[in-house]
């Protein structure tokens, strides 16, 4: 059982597809085949269920699969180990991060990291913040900066970094604007509103606040891309709900009374992980710019 073949398992275990994964290996859709059937043979079992062409992990796979994984990353951790003993932090380090956090956050602390570690490549994935939870389960990311989670998984490391208020904010010409009262979240729930999914972890906050009240929300347009939620809210399609960072002169900032909404950014890494010193000279930089 060679690490090659068990590179191949893998990969076509991620893309349920024995030609994706010939393709991310550079070679035929035989020849990963073939090792396959090795493995299979090897093992005597069959490792995946091939019915048209649809391939899904058998029991046998589904069994192999996390053992092959803890393969890959001990293999991983031991190059790290080896090219650390130069004294000098250098190499790779692969960062997952939500577009927001890139724009608003990170831009500082990638400047002074990068002038401090300049042996260090970084290579970041715009994401999600969930999609990022779920490259750090998968090994896949060494490092996320993200919207951090309500709830925490055992297998990871979740470091508060920065407190993230939560602002109401609607076009200054607004229909909700033309009272003498400040409008409510009974007034709100009654108006379209402009928001990130209710799936991810903002939308969740949004929905909860609006939940502990028994309200409903109008929600006419849904994304993840907080700079078109502004741009939508600031033509007046609907009202929404965003980090105060990003509060402009184009919209209105509703302040309810006694309502107060916060997200949490922070470091998410997998406990079992090795960390490599690139990794470690990240967090001590991202560290420096916490609240």
């Amino acid at each position: 059982m060679d690490l090659q073949t068990l590179q191949a398992f893998m990969l076509v275990a991620e893309n349920n597809s024995f030609s994706q994964a010939a393709e991310k290996l550079h070679l035929t859709q035989p020849a990963v085949s073939k090792r396959i059937a090795l493995l299979e043979e090897q093992l005597g079992a069959p490792l995946f269920d091939r019915i048209g062409r649809q391939v899904s992990l058998t029991e046998a796979g589904t069994a192999l699969l996390p053992h092959a994984k803890a393969v890959q990353q001990e293999l991983a951790a031991a190059e790290r180990a080896v090219r650390d003993l130069s004294g000098e932090v250098g190499g790779e380090l692969r960062l997952a991060t939500s577009h927001h956090i890139g724009l608003h956050r990170l831009p500082p602390v990638l400047s002074r990291f990068s002038r401090d570690y300049p042996g260090v490549h970084i290579d970041i994935d715009f994401m999600d913040s969930e999609q990022a939870y779920e490259l750090i389960s998968q090994g896949k990311s060494e490092l996320a900066v993200v919207t951090l989670a309500p709830t925490q998984e055992s297998t990871l490391v979740a470091n508060p970094i920065w407190h993230d208020p939560l602002d109401i904010m609607i076009a200054r010409d607004h229909a909700l604007l033309r009272g003498d009262r400040v409008p409510d979240l009974a007034a709100l729930s009654q108006h379209p509103a402009i928001l990130p999914g209710l799936n991810t972890y903002t939308g969740q906050i949004i929905k909860r606040l609006f939940d502990a009240h028994e309200l409903a929300l109008q929600v006419s347009l849904a994304t993840n891309y907080l700079e078109t939620i502004r741009m939508m809210a600031t033509v007046g399609l609907g009202w929404t709900m965003l980090p105060r960072s990003m509060r402009d002169e184009s919209l209105s900032t509703i302040d309810v009374a006694g309502v107060a909404a916060e997200r949490t950014l922070g470091l998410v890494y997998h406990r079992g992980r090795s960390l490599s010193r690139a990794a470690q000279a990240f967090i001590d930089t991202l560290l420096e710019f916490a609240d």
